[in-house]
């Protein structure tokens, strides 16, 4: 869990918007499409380990990881959420 205080500091690299934690609901959907295979992030990299953690914009669509406790806010590294809006390839798009 992140610190609400930092949290409230930190926006979207791509859109600025507020970044809000990941559900479990969420985390679980995007960690069984890894499972599937053929998951990218936006940055074109196939992404094989699950995600313990990650934020999402407000506007929805994507995943930043947050690896040993460090969020991972680059642009590049934003996962797509199975069903979301955002952009980044995913199997079968």
């Amino acid at each position: 869990m992140i610190d609400p205080e930092f949290l409230r500091m930190l926006v979207c690299p791509s859109s600025r918007q507020p970044l809000r934690e990941a559900t479990a609901a969420e985390l679980e959907a995007v960690n069984r499409a890894i499972a599937a295979g053929g998951v990218r992030n936006r940055g074109g990299t196939t992404v094989t380990a699950p995600l313990s953690a990650g934020l999402v914009p407000a506007g929805g669509g994507t995943v930043y990881p947050i690896q040993d406790g460090i969020p991972i806010l680059l642009s590049a590294e934003a996962v797509p959420l199975p069903g979301g809006a955002g952009p980044g390839p995913a199997k079968g798009t």
